[in-house]
């Protein structure tokens, strides 16, 4: 058995292990809903615009959006296609889902690199609080991903780890271009 296919055994055994064990009726309904705070990164795009509105907030809405783009060219339109992982529903016919079947590759998770993304650029930024409830949403997100059979853990893994990362790149590229614009005071 080559690495791939160990990791592959490992994850759907993951996948497996999550819907004989933790399912039930009170997480069947709320995953679902968790799992929107991720959808097409509907939530944290209006949190960002919402940022980008307030003079005090607008540099964090910066490194947001920045790394909301990171996620979306990096993860959506390169990684995703290029690999083209099979979700767990498609390895396990038969699954009851309690969500769509989606048309796009499982690796990584875009709902996890998204969340990830966001948290992460609240904490460079110094929102402390902001950022202890978004990690903790995040955190929900990528569990609902696995939960509702629609991911492997290595796919959140790697989205909440490309999403950190693309938030420091986004943190440090809006800091350098701030520097930039207030020694030649456009700010």
């Amino acid at each position: 058995m080559n690495f791939f296919d160990w990791i592959q055994s490992v994850d759907l055994s993951c996948v497996r292990f999550v819907r004989h064990n933790l399912s039930n009726g009170f997480l069947d309904f709320l995953m679902p809903i968790v799992t929107l705070i991720g959808e097409n990164g509907i939530f944290w795009i209006v949190v960002t615009i919402f940022m980008l509105m307030f003079k005090k907030t607008r540099k964090c809405g910066f490194v947001m959006a920045l790394s909301l783009i990171f996620g979306l060219l990096f993860v959506n339109l390169g990684i995703k296609p290029l690999v083209n992982r099979p979700r767990p529903y498609e390895v396990d016919e038969g699954v009851k889902l309690l969500v769509s079947k989606l048309g796009d590759g499982s690796f990584p998770s875009g709902h996890a690199a998204c969340c990830f993304e966001c948290a992460m650029s609240l904490l460079l930024c110094k929102y402390k609080k902001c950022a202890t409830a978004a990690f903790a949403a995040a955190v929900l997100v990528a569990f609902s991903r696995v939960y509702l059979y629609v991911h492997y853990p290595t796919d959140v893994i790697t989205g909440a780890i490309l999403g950190v990362l693309f938030a420091v790149a986004s943190y440090f590229t809006v800091t350098k271009i701030y520097a930039v614009l207030k020694k030649s005071e456009t700010l």
